[in-house]
């Protein structure tokens, strides 16, 4: 090379203009337990285009939530995920800390959110420059028929579009459109179809928000997809209990309600039923938001994020909600698709879901708010061999439950019922032999017992045990 031509090579390479930053479609369901997918050990129920976004993409196969100081678990999960700061901390500082969409608009990103919010209006503005179809309340009301079922003379349905719930009148969401009574699911999917177009014809890149209020109760869809889970042929749980052992805390909280007590197996196999419909059609509605991401031209520069704000019992250890400790109510599914991740990738480490807002500056070269306090998660995208930073995780439920998970076992403490309980998630997955009173775990009830309060102690949790 002469000396003109390494020049003139030099100064192109100094004008040419940056990369493009990435875009971010971020799709959180509501109530999808970690194993609510077919790819991520789901057998029973049919989620075709999650399982393609996992095959195209990295899955995080242990992927948690930190716990919550309501009933409404999704509003603590959600305002650590937009924040985030740890639990303790966001229960008291969320609303005066920066927030995840506000540091993306605030970097030139175009922001703009569709459905479920269930946060405060003022964190909704600061976050999201177009907020228009937005649902700011935590689920939909079906009416008391919705409850307590099956009961003889209830006659309730979830493909019935009058007994509202799910199915809601478009209007307020979709202006431009006669109004009609859609699933909040097409709503959703619609609408972010839209915004997708909108965004994806102006030069800035985008952040892209949608808020799913599914398969949380009332367990709705069309009745197509609930005929493809006869109830009768559902599987129950292997930890299936018709009462839970003990009071864990809001034993009776609204969530317990939707079945009766004792839980029965016909029960549990028709709200499992339900559950499993309201999930497919669910990823139907994913499917056709991926679909429109595709037609805007710009797939290859954008991430794709699915997660979920908790998990669910429906059913196993005689529970019906969230407000435990098992797997099944503190683990969550978690999918990243986009550019350079290797497909078809699965990473054990354990993992916060509230790493997302991290992960994505961090992806797009963005200064990472230093009250922010969950680390990002890129190493793992990009590496095989990145070190898990969380040899442990904890999580909480009010003053009821504190409890610390290791790859191997799982200590769950119940300060004002008196219990304890101890599991080996190596040979007992399920969570249904507790070894706490058995002597031969002393050693290793202390030393958990320790470890817990090792993180209550980091995270200023203010409960003692």
């Amino acid at each position: 090379m002469n000396r003109r031509h390494f020049l003139a090579t030099t100064a192109a390479a100094a004008t040419a203009a940056p990369a493009p930053k990435p875009n971010f479609l971020f799709l959180i369901a509501d109530d999808l337990t970690y194993n609510g997918i077919q790819a991520m050990g789901g057998h029973e129920v049919a989620t075709p285009n999650l399982d393609r976004l996992i095959a195209r993409g990295c899955a995080f196969t242990h992927c948690f939530h930190q716990g919550s100081w309501t009933g409404a678990v999704c509003v603590a999960s959600r305002s650590m995920l937009n924040s985030g700061l740890t639990t303790f901390r966001a229960q008291k500082q969320f609303e005066t800390t920066p927030l995840w969409g506000q540091t993306l608009g605030d970097a030139g990103y175009n922001t703009a959110i569709v459905g479920k919010w269930h946060l405060s209006k003022p964190a909704l503005e600061r976050s999201f420059k177009n907020h228009e179809a937005v649902f700011m309340g935590g689920m939909y009301e079906s009416g008391p028929d919705a409850y307590n079922r099956p009961a003889p003379g209830n006659s309730w349905t979830p493909w019935d579009t009058t007994r509202g719930g799910q199915w809601l009148h478009s209007q307020p969401f979709r202006k431009n459109e006669p109004d009609s009574i859609q699933h909040s699911a097409q709503i959703w999917a619609d609408a972010a179809a839209e915004r997708l177009r909108d965004m994806a014809a102006k030069p800035d890149p985008f952040f892209l928000y949608v808020g799913f209020t599914s398969p949380h109760d009332p367990r709705q869809a069309p009745k197509e997809f609930v005929d493809r889970y006869p109830a009768g042929k559902i599987a129950v749980p292997a930890n299936y209990l018709p009462e839970h052992p003990f009071d864990q805390g809001d034993a009776k909280v609204r969530d317990e309600l939707l079945a009766p007590f004792p839980r029965t197996r016909e029960a549990v196999q028709l709200h499992r039923s339900e559950y499993y419909a309201h999930v497919t059609y669910l990823d139907h509605q994913v499917g056709r938001i991926l679909d429109a991401l595709e037609a805007s031209g710009k797939a290859a520069n954008t991430y794709i994020i699915f997660t979920a704000d908790h998990g669910l019992a429906v059913g196993q250890h005689g529970l019906m909600g969230k407000q435990n400790m098992y797997d099944h109510s503190t683990r969550i599914p978690l999918i990243v698709a986009g550019p350079g991740i290797r497909k078809n990738r699965r990473v054990n480490a354990m993992v916060y879901q509230h790493s997302v807002f991290a992960t994505t500056c961090d992806l797009a070269g963005i200064p990472v708010p230093q009250t922010v306090e969950f680390p990002s998660l890129k190493r793992h995208l990009h590496s095989a061999t990145a070190t898990p930073k969380n040899e442990s995780v904890f999580c909480w439920y009010r003053d009821f439950q504190r409890s610390v998970r290791t790859r191997d076992h799982k200590l769950i403490v119940y300060p004002l019922a008196r219990r304890t309980q101890l599991f080996d998630l190596r040979k007992d997955p399920a969570e249904t032999k507790d070894l706490s009173v058995e002597p031969r775990y002393a050693a290793l009830k202390t030393s958990l017992t320790s470890l817990l309060k090792q993180h209550q102690k980091d995270l200023a949790d203010p409960l003692t045990i």
